[in-house]
């Protein structure tokens, strides 16, 4: 639950709390970028960036949109954890500076230099986890600090992956680190929020059978996927590793059978936390069977599987939710949430089916590159007004 402030922010409200400059420059930033990118992967666009179409698309998808939707995410949720005032104002500000520069710097990288460019950039997160970490063990907040082991993963790959691209020419063990990172993040936090919010609209509208709690099976589980995802950064070719990643894909179907989210089909907020969460256990399934059965499965389909599917739809998921809940909107969804949840998930479905189909490859992938674009842009201005004004009621 929420906890009480010993007082309330009077400047810009912007600058109030991290998930409103931070949700509206990631949803931006996510639906402008790819139109960018699209063109200049085609050739009809010359860029400016020291990176390969394909890694400078990556490098912002992870380091640059969903980095920014971590922190506004940490940022909001850490002061309930600890019982701090949140990082606000000047502070606030600077983090949303620093993040800034660093898209300029990858983005005109060909000019500033390699090095130039990995210190700019890189000053984002690393100044990230440190302001979690002191935040999290002031408050003795002793739990959550395992939010800074994925933290740390997607800090040091941001690192490696200028190294790798300036010295290999191409990124790629730092993208396996990064979408690895990122991946067990949304195990972490998926397996606190999903259950979670399940259980509370269960306990309200449909009394029954609830979620189970966080016991040896989820335990097992979140270990289980996140070894597997080790394994693939180090061996990503290895058949015992493809096997791994079925037998974690059916962990994790088993998990979400204990979530009862069949029970909450009624209420599309907490659907659509499940459907995100299932594209991880899809992922896992392709990324088994393109180790497997190279010639029958692109790896390009599992990587998508779980960078478009499972971490664009619980982020989407995750804005839209706190977004609604700490700007005195009711939970509930709205036809413009529709909208923007379709969106994301048929560009998921098409992106996944565009690795899958190589003879459409550019037809499906432009289908899904336009479904994109309406869900983040379509986020960004169907709440960009509430994340840049005041809260209706009080929240705390």
């Amino acid at each position: 639950m929420p906890v009480k402030r010993p007082q309330e922010y009077k400047g810009f409200a912007l600058l109030s709390f991290g998930f409103r400059p931070f949700f509206l420059m990631a949803s931006l930033y996510a639906g402008l970028s790819v139109l960018i990118w699209l063109p200049f992967l085609q050739g009809y666009l010359d860029a400016e960036t020291a990176f390969l179409p394909v890694d400078w698309h990556m490098h912002e998808l992870f380091f640059g949109f969903i980095t920014a939707v971590i922190c506004g995410f940490l940022f909001t949720s850490i002061p309930n954890w600890t019982g701090r005032l949140p990082v606000q104002g000047l502070p606030l500000l600077s983090m949303m500076a620093l993040w800034l520069v660093g898209r300029g710097a990858v983005f005109f990288s060909a000019h500033i230099g390699w090095i130039g460019t990995l210190v700019i950039d890189g000053a984002f997160l690393c100044t990230l986890w440190t302001v979690v970490a002191i935040e999290i063990l002031k408050g003795r907040n002793w739990r959550n600090l395992k939010v800074l082991i994925p933290l740390s993963f997607l800090t040091g790959s941001n690192i490696l992956f200028h190294l790798e691209a300036h010295y290999g020419g191409s990124a790629e063990y730092s993208k396996r680190i990064a979408l690895a990172a990122i991946i067990a993040f949304i195990l972490l936090i998926g397996g606190r929020i999903i259950p979670s919010f399940t259980r509370n609209w269960l306990v309200k509208f449909n009394p029954g059978r609830l979620p189970h709690p966080f016991v040896l099976y989820e335990k097992i589980t979140l270990v289980f996927s996140i070894v597997t995802l080790f394994g693939w950064f180090l061996l990503p070719n290895n058949h015992l590793v493809g096997l791994f990643f079925w037998a974690a894909a059916i962990l994790l179907v088993g998990q979400l059978c204990r979530w009862a989210g069949n029970r909450a089909l009624k209420e599309p907020l907490v659907l659509v936390l499940h459907s995100s969460y299932l594209f991880i256990p899809v992922g896992f399934i392709l990324m088994g069977g393109a180790i497997l059965f190279p010639s029958a499965v692109s790896p390009v389909a599992g990587i998508h599987a779980l960078g478009t599917g499972a971490a664009a739809n619980m982020i989407l998921a995750v804005m839209v939710r706190s977004t609604k809940g700490h700007t005195g909107k009711a939970l509930r969804m709205e036809p413009a949430d529709y909208v923007i949840f379709g969106s994301i998930l048929f560009s998921a479905i098409t992106r996944v089916a565009s690795a899958l189909f190589p003879d459409q490859e550019l037809f499906l992938l432009e289908i899904s590159v336009l479904l994109w674009v309406i869900a983040f842009l379509g986020f960004a201005a169907a709440y960009g007004g509430a994340l840049l004004t005041p809260k209706a009621r009080p929240l705390f």
